[in-house]
Formats: structure tokens, C-alpha cells, sequence
């Protein structure tokens, strides 16, 4: 196997050896119908600036990827059309499946939870995928024009950057591990496309860390005479085991299925809101559900609360 992509390899070559690069020449804009043309010849004809290209290539097949200098306008148009993608295409797809696979017709079920909780993530992602395109990159094109911009610099965007897979995952396992159903064929082929989703977003989060976040360090050094930003390592997760939950994490998780803040199930539990706090601490870590509303369908499909003490609203 070859240590990476080159210029005169063919294109044809690249999809055979990873089929990912589809949705890569999707998002430079590059036309099918190249034959047996070189990537050199490829990029050249569709306007592509080839080794950010490769760089991108490279670096989603595993290669390496770090002799390729990436040009930040063609690198943010790439981001820009994968960020239609998801907003337009594979989320909106998503959500078609699931309500076919999962009869949403009664609110007054666990389905209608588990949309909502789908819908809520999707907001969510095209927020963030707005403010990048809003924010972040008007930020860089403004750096390309030599233009100092206020106190933002990447390092705080790269700090709080979250690949949005989290919670697609998380909405993954409770179907798979909770949701029960005679026919699972229509929602296997749901969560077929959001594991797909879950690793799209995960490479996108990549190109974005590893090539996107550098390329724009390295001009803010330039345009900020040589004043580079401090870079700061976001915490790292430490993921708990799978574990039988106590009496007292499931009183803990009813009221949360209940819409109570951390005070409220203090006081009705007799508990400082310090010792609620390590409660739901332990948890996540023993579930991976990270959030109240995937804490909620957990209750429900377990039976600790009845969906008729939940507030759908």
C-alpha cells in the first residue's frame, strides 16, 4: 500500500482504494466522467487546487499528509459545501428514515422522544455549522486580506471545537440497546446512514483540526507580525464502563425524565446538590447518555417513569 496519494496517480485509483474520496470530489466540485485521468489533470480541469486536494485525500484515507501546503479559500469552500451536505442532504435523509422506521404518529410515545431528541441534534449541528461559516470563516477571509481582527483567534475556536458526532452516537445506542420492535429492517437502514453520519462528521472534525486550524495559525503569525496564538489542548473524556445502575441513580435519572434541575432533585431527594452533581456524573459514565433528553427515553424504554409524566413540550 502506498504511504500516500500523489499527483500522477490516477483518479480512478483513489475511489478503488477508498470510497470515501466519492464525497471528497463531491465536495471540491469535481465532475465524474475523468476516465483514467491523473489527479494532476483532474484537479487542473475542474478549477481544484490539487494539493489541498491531496492534502484532504490523504489525510481521510489514513496517508500521509503533511507534504501538501493547503490553500485556505479552497480548504474553506471544501468546508462550506460539506456543511450543505449535512444541512441539506444527509440530516433532512435522516430524519425521513427514522419516521418511517419508527410510526410517529402518537405523540404520546417513545418514538416522538426519540425524533425530538433527533431534531433537537440537528438544530444543534446547523448552528454550529452556521456560526463556522458565519464567524469563523469570514474571521479567515478577512486575515487573507491582511486585516487584524478584534481579540478572536483560531486557538479559542479550536479549544471549544466538537466534532458533533456525540450525540448522534448516543442517540445510536439507545436505539440499538433500548428501542424495541417486531421489524427492524426500515430502522436498521436508519441507523445504517447515521453511523455513516457519525464517522462523516468525525473525518470532517479532522480536516478541520489537522489541516484547516494549522493553515490559519500559520497566517494569523503572519498577518499579527509574528504574535502566534497560545494553543491550549481541549480535556480529554475519560469514558466509563457499562454498569448496573444503584436505587438511588435510578431515583436520580426519574427526575430527571421529570424535568428537574439538579436543586429540585436535591431537595426532593434529601441530597446536597453536590452529591446530585457526582450521581449524574457516575451515570454517564456508566450509560454513555450524556444529556436529559437521551436520559429520558432511557427512563421511558426502561420503564422508570411513564411516558405520561413526561412533559413533550
Amino acid at each position: 500500500m502506498k504511504s500516500e496519494y500523489t499527483l500522477q496517480d490516477k483518479m480512478r485509483d483513489l475511489i478503488d482504494d477508498n470510497n470515501l474520496i466519492l464525497l471528497v470530489l463531491s465536495r471540491f466540485g469535481i465532475h465524474f466522467g475523468f476516465g483514467d485521468s491523473t489527479i494532476s489533470d483532474v484537479c487542473r480541469e475542474n478549477n481544484v487546487d490539487c494539493p489541498t486536494f491531496l492534502a484532504v485525500a490523504n489525510l481521510i484515507s489514513g496517508k500521509d499528509y503533511t507534504g501538501h501546503t493547503v490553500s485556505l479559500p479552497a480548504l474553506m469552500d471544501y468546508l462550506k459545501r460539506t456543511h450543505t451536505y449535512f444541512s441539506e442532504f444527509i440530516l433532512p435523509g435522516i430524519r425521513r428514515k427514522l419516521i418511517e422506521a419508527l410510526n410517529c404518529n402518537d405523540v404520546n410515545d417513545v418514538a416522538f422522544l426519540i425524533l425530538k431528541f433527533y431534531d433537537d441534534y440537528t438544530v444543534e449541528i446547523e448552528n454550529h455549522m452556521k456560526h463556522e461559516n458565519d464567524v469563523v470563516f469570514t474571521y479567515v477571509e478577512k486575515l487573507l486580506h491582511g486585516q487584524p481582527t478584534g481579540r478572536f483567534n483560531i486557538a479559542k475556536y479550536s479549544v471549544a471545537h466538537d466534532n458533533g458526532s456525540g450525540k448522534l452516537k448516543e442517540l445510536k445506542d439507545i436505539v440499538i440497546r433500548h428501542y424495541r420492535q417486531p421489524n427492524n429492517d426500515q430502522l436498521n437502514s436508519a441507523l445504517y446512514d447515521i453511523i455513516n453520519c457519525e464517522n462523516d462528521l468525525i473525518s470532517h472534525s479532522e480536516i478541520e483540526e489537522r489541516l484547516f486550524v494549522p493553515a490559519v495559525m500559520k497566517l494569523e503569525k503572519s498577518v499579527m507580525s509574528g504574535n502566534e496564538p497560545e494553543q491550549t489542548n481541549a480535556p480529554e473524556y475519560n469514558a466509563g464502563s457499562m454498569a448496573i445502575l444503584s436505587e438511588r441513580e435510578k431515583d436520580i435519572i426519574k427526575c430527571v425524565a421529570r424535568g428537574m434541575s439538579n436543586k429540585e432533585i436535591a431537595d426532593a431527594l434529601f441530597l446536597s446538590i453536590h452529591t446530585v452533581t457526582t450521581h449524574r456524573r457516575n451515570i454517564t459514565a456508566k450509560l454513555q447518555i450524556h444529556s436529559p433528553a437521551g436520559l429520558t427515553i432511557y427512563a421511558i424504554m426502561n420503564n422508570l417513569v411513564d411516558i405520561s409524566d413526561i412533559n413533550l413540550q
